[in-house]
């Protein structure tokens, strides 16, 4: 009964409510309208429906955040924000501070560092002789190999977001290394309930790297006619800058309730990984590959939003393409992608409702957080 009534909601109001400019453009307003509201009405249905409870376990963590401020603030806010809420207690630190201090103190159960590159290990040395369980949870694998490869083994328990690097951590001798990619905050990623202030057709957030650069310029101009808004860092590395910089905002680091109005007002985002052989932003001399989504992956879709990501060897463990999120493995096909789901409203619709339905059901910060802690208190 429920499906004859979906069915029977999405009826197309027609498009030749009269033969004058006028009125093809008021059946296409409406038509706009509908769709939208549609959309946005049963993503509210698919958030309501899933109020997942965790356990509240009975320990007390000192957190050591990343310590470098934005864009890594959000992060540790997502991460402080839900560990208050699965623990009796958090104690919130930098490592600027006098760490193993903080420890002795407030005899934690768990020591986490996001990040840990600007954490000392002298100080994680002192904590564990406390009989403090540490833990680290890195934010950029597998493009800082160099760094962690040095901090990582004086932790007990490593949490890595790239499943290439859980190998490469136990080689060098961590005794327990977990994979465990970030997720969705909800409380920062998730659809709008009214029309978005920013209406866009398709969108890209990021930075420009060498490789983004590269694999986008062939498309650009094709990109720019179909709606295509920038918004980041060095994009002013593309040859065809100057031609479209009203439409580039640059130079920019987007907060994350920016960032999410932005993904709510558009109809398909764009996700492209940067690349792990990059040697003028990576310290990565391995050349250790990136099979994993990025954080972005998880974030889009929980906006309720279409999104358009390059084919990672990992990510159908995550999202079924085709079915919860769309791929493209060249920038032809991606543009022919763009094109098909600008023109296809059902099926740019029901793939972002599946995302979001997934992400919700599986990809929280609260599912990560959880099970994190079920790796280390059981």
């Amino acid at each position: 009964m429920l499906r004859k009534r979906v069915k029977t909601a999405a009826l197309r109001i027609p498009a030749d409510l009269g033969a004058d400019p006028r009125s093809r453009g008021r059946a296409a307003g409406l038509q706009d309208g509908y769709d939208e509201g549609y959309l946005r009405g049963r993503a509210d249905v698919i958030v309501n429906r899933y109020r997942n409870s965790f356990p509240m376990r009975n320990i007390r963590v000192l957190y050591v955040a990343s310590g470098k401020g934005f864009p890594y603030s959000p992060i540790d806010e997502a991460v402080i924000t839900t560990l208050r809420s699965l623990t009796a207690e958090v104690i919130v630190t930098d490592p600027r501070q006098a760490v193993a201090q903080l420890a002795d103190q407030h005899a934690p159960d768990l020591l986490l560092s996001l990040d840990g590159m600007d954490l000392r290990v002298e100080e994680v040395e002192a904590i564990k002789a406390m009989g403090v369980k540490t833990a680290v949870w890195l934010t950029d694998d597998p493009y800082y190999t160099d760094i962690t490869v040095h901090l990582t083994p004086h932790y007990d328990y490593v949490f890595t977001l790239e499943l290439n690097c859980v190998a490469f951590y136990q080689q060098i001798g961590c005794p327990n290394v977990h994979y465990l990619p970030f997720g969705a905050f909800t409380e920062h990623y998730k659809p709008v309930r009214t029309m978005s202030s920013i209406r866009r057709e398709i969108s890209f957030i990021g930075s420009g790297y060498w490789n983004r650069i590269n694999f986008l310029t062939p498309i650009l101009g094709g990109l720019m006619e179909r709606g295509l808004g920038i918004n980041g860092i060095w994009w002013d590395r593309l040859p065809e800058y100057p031609l479209y910089a009203d439409r580039i905002e640059l130079g920019k680091w987007m907060g994350p309730q920016e960032t999410a109005e932005v993904y709510s007002g558009s109809k398909v985002v764009i996700n492209l990984h940067r690349a792990h052989d990059d040697d003028t932003i990576n310290n990565n001399a391995v050349k250790l590959p990136a099979d994993s989504p990025n954080p972005r992956t998880f974030e889009i879709s929980a906006s309720g939003t279409l999104q358009l990501i390059d084919q990672r060897a990992d990510l159908a463990r995550f999202y079924k393409p085709g079915v919860e999120i769309e791929t493209y493995n060249s920038p032809q096909e991606l543009l022919e992608k763009v094109d098909f789901y600008l023109t296809h409203e059902k099926e740019r619709r029901d793939i972002a409702l599946r995302g979001l339905e997934r992400t919700y059901a599986e990809h929280t910060y609260s599912h990560r957080i959880n099970e994190m802690l079920s790796v280390i208190f059981g």
